[in-house]
């Protein structure tokens, strides 16, 4: 296993750019970058830049992953670009970045069923749960793309791995996997997204272990607040996520299995808005009935863990919801926000460690070196 990172939270990854980041991400000890998308690294598919960052990925010894977007149809217009470069035709245009991606080598490509709205706090934030189409239509027109894209992935000897992203439940990702075919759709798993649908991040790797071909490594802040549970990114180490049950799974089902960081975005590159909060309406009868494929295990489990975790908070080893946010972005005006490049690669460090010593102590394999946080 390679310790890399997303891309789109890299510090400084538009200012630097593509072949910068790689630079970046070598100086930080990482082995390798997740680009979103294959028009994160040339807006345009030119295939001179596209292989010299190839050139300087392998030069650097760097894995390099890619995608290449939503394809919820119903999401389309909120990413006009996917339908831009393909001149107006979106499946032509996922069909250029598959090729494109492929001829350098990227042949495990991210694809997201949704976006999430951060200026909606609850259930209304992620695509779920609009009220102009349902899930089980979006989740059809989804699965139509797929098996148009199919061909072209199978041609290429790529996978279209679907993200554990925020609206999504596993179960569903499981069931699109066995409808397109396995040898052409894949995971891409999210270790603290799944939380966000009820589910347990140990109960769903094991559900999605067999396909995952990507990750996100990432941590989370949930605990028990007004309307729900609060959610919140942090360092791998300080979440609800328990990594130590988790990593074996994953290596175990895919030792070469490239691990992501996805971390804290700085508010250098994203400055924050007031309020950030994001519920997961657990209690809400409507998000109830919205997850049929949770069981009454898991969902023992799940509020287990969250009891465990409010407990370290309650005893002061986790800071709490505001107390993070105070102390990390100046919470609750927000008009000097202190979360900036050098707290974003403490946060990168930090996180890296966390999962370099678990790895070790797991007799884990895994390659990294973070520069600020002395690593196994």
């Amino acid at each position: 296993m390679k310790l890399g990172i997303d891309g789109l939270k890299l510090p400084e990854a538009k200012k630097r750019g593509p072949l910068g980041s790689l630079d970046h991400v070598y100086e930080l000890g990482l082995k390798g970058i997740f680009f979103s998308t294959v028009l994160d690294m040339s807006p345009d598919l030119d295939h001179g830049l596209l292989r010299d960052i190839r050139s300087k990925a392998d030069e650097l010894d760097l894995y390099l992953e890619s995608g290449i977007g939503k394809i919820n149809p119903y999401c389309s217009a909120e990413a006009p670009e996917l339908r831009a470069i393909g001149g107006g035709d979106i499946i032509a245009g996922f069909t250029r970045m598959i090729e494109a991606s492929a001829e350098i080598g990227c042949f495990e490509l991210w694809v997201s069923p949704g976006n999430f709205k951060p200026i909606y706090r609850d259930r209304l934030a992620v695509d779920r749960f609009r009220t102009d189409v349902t899930w089980e239509e979006q989740l059809t027109a989804i699965e139509k793309v797929l098996h148009k894209l199919a061909p072209v992935a199978r041609a290429h000897g790529s996978h279209l791995n679907i993200e554990t992203h925020d609206e999504i439940t596993s179960f569903e990702i499981v069931r699109l996997i066995e409808k397109v075919g396995a040898d052409c759709v894949g995971v891409v798993f999210d270790t603290a997204n799944v939380i966000q649908r009820g589910e347990h991040p140990v109960f769903a790797a094991r559900r999605v272990a067999p396909f995952v071909r990507q990750t996100h490594i990432k941590d989370a802040y949930v605990a028990r607040a007004p309307g729900g549970l609060d959610f919140q990114t942090r360092r791998c180490g300080e979440g609800i996520v328990d990594f130590e049950a988790i990593l074996p799974i994953l290596a175990e089902a895919n030792p070469a299995l490239n691990l992501s960081l996805e971390a804290a975005q700085s508010t250098d590159d994203d400055p924050r808005q007031p309020n950030p909060r994001q519920c997961i309406q657990i209690d809400d009868p409507i998000w109830r009935a919205g997850h049929p494929d949770l069981s009454a295990t898991e969902l023992e489990a799940y509020f287990a863990m969250i009891d465990a975790y409010e407990a370290r908070v309650m005893a002061g080893e986790i800071q709490d919801w505001e107390e993070y946010e105070r102390t990390q972005y100046g919470y609750p005006t927000y008009q000097e926000q202190t979360y900036g490049f050098a707290e974003a690669i403490t946060f990168i460090g930090d996180s890296a460690n966390h999962i370099g010593t678990i790895c070790k102590a797991k007799g884990i394999s895994l390659a990294f070196a973070s520069a600020n946080a002395k690593a196994a």
